[in-house]
């Protein structure tokens, strides 16, 4: 591919990684972050730019990072003949208003988890004591993307999330203006993903396990995300009972991205739980370690419409986030004492598998970044999923920075869970 300009849009600094992954394959890049406190995430690494708006001509493709109101920028810019990618108000609403997905799935005849919405804890309060059952405590708009603030009860009277709901009322209505309360489903939880070009959906599809939890073992607070687990496969049973059944709305909205949808599957059925109507983080930084083709010919060709299959890596790829304090709280303080500006240190010279997240580059040392303390994604890859863990673990051995921690058990969950996704028929390819 000839050499282009890349538009990278942020909200908060997500997408550094893949910028600096188009730089290196040789294209002019300009990368806009929206919040100020994270502006000095990729420096060093990526062009920046303080205004977006006057680079949209100078760009060949444009690439919103998140939801949030990014769809509306980006439907608008379609709308004006311009290459992008990135969602549409309709999309960002899938991911922003939980009920609104739910019901999105039902129109389209996928089964759902019951639930109900609530603007109001006393609401909510009164509702689980008059039906109790365990229940998971889901914000919706911007607190969702504080996960330590879900909450799934294990409690078969409710009584555990009627504690958290009143504790919530105390301390957190300031940030919870709307939340959800779906039933608890067991089973083994998987998403499924898949790039959309506009009008088709791109094979081969993303099947993935996340891992919340902050402390191996899957205990603790719960994350963004810990780390990833996933693989590449062609079309299968839950693709086609959940995500496969909305491609023709997909298509009306002009959709160019990725979505994902996460489900408990167990033997009675598929339920999904959420949207992701972007790129996932870091869930696209280890994708584009399987994907066999350079990253910025791949987005182009999806922008344009003209990417319908990709070849990727056979085996599984394992992602680990590396941080440091104060991941997964907000705490400004601990971060300013411990972390920022901290050094990023490598035994040897040898970046295979390593990504960026909250990273700078000043005179060649790379520092800590940011405000969060999520750090670097490594990624391994093997023909077996212990070989891709292997991979990942010993990469990580080359790595030092003070306070640095991470889990060291991502994809164990699948040595569990794949002998039921298989007996109950899910991951067989149609």
């Amino acid at each position: 591919m000839d050499k282009k300009k890349f538009l990278f849009v942020s909200l908060d600094g997500l997408i550094g990684d893949i910028a600096w992954q188009v730089v290196k394959e040789g294209h002019d890049v300009k990368y806009y972050i929206k919040e100020e406190s994270e502006r000095d995430i990729a420096d060093g690494f990526v062009p920046k730019t303080d205004n977006w708006e006057k680079e949209v001509e100078w760009a060949d493709l444009i690439i919103f990072d998140d939801v949030l109101g990014q769809g509306k920028l980006a439907q608008k810019l379609r709308k004006q003949g311009k290459l992008v990618i990135g969602g549409t108000e309709y999309t960002d609403k899938l991911e922003d208003d939980r009920a609104f997905g739910q019901e999105e799935l039902k129109k389209a005849g996928v089964n759902i988890i019951p639930y109900n919405d609530f603007s109001s804890f006393d609401e909510a309060i009164e509702f689980v004591k008059a039906n109790p059952y365990r229940y998971v405590i889901k914000p919706s708009g911007e607190a969702q993307n504080e996960k330590s603030m879900l909450f799934v009860g294990e409690e078969e009277d409710g009584k555990d999330v009627l504690q958290v709901l009143e504790a919530y009322k105390k301390i957190k209505s300031h940030k919870i203006k709307v939340f959800q309360l779906q039933r608890k489903v067991t089973g083994v939880e998987i998403a499924v993903g898949a790039f959309f070009n506009g009008n088709q959906f791109v094979y081969p599809i993303n099947i993935n396990f996340e891992h919340k939890k902050l402390f191996p073992g899957n205990i603790g607070p719960s994350t963004g995300e810990m780390g990833t687990s996933m693989y590449w496969s062609g079309s299968n049973k839950i693709f086609n009972a959940t995500l496969q059944k909305l491609e023709a709305k997909l298509r009306e909205e002009g959709y160019v991205g990725y979505i994902d949808i996460n489900c408990i599957v167990n033997s009675s059925g598929i339920n999904p739980l959420e949207f992701t109507a972007r790129f996932g983080y870091p869930t696209i930084s280890i994708q584009q370690e399987g994907i066999i083709m350079p990253i910025s010919e791949f987005l182009f060709s999806l922008a344009d419409g003209t990417l319908t299959e990709f070849k990727a890596k056979k085996g599984f790829q394992v992602g680990v986030r590396i941080l440091v304090p104060p991941y997964p709280f907000n705490d400004k303080p601990t971060f300013e004492n411990y972390s920022r500006n901290t050094a990023i240190l490598f035994k040897k010279d040898d970046d295979a598998g390593l990504h960026i997240e909250d990273v700078q580059k000043v005179d060649d040392q790379w520092l800590v970044a940011g405000t969060s303390g999520v750090i670097l994604i490594v990624v391994g890859t093997g023909q077996t999923m212990k070989q891709a863990q292997n991979q990942v673990y010993n990469r990580i051995k080359n790595i030092m920075i003070p306070n640095m921690y991470f889990r060291t058990d991502i994809g164990d969950r699948w040595f569990e869970d794949c002998d039921k996704l298989h007996t109950w028929g899910y991951l067989r390819e149609l």
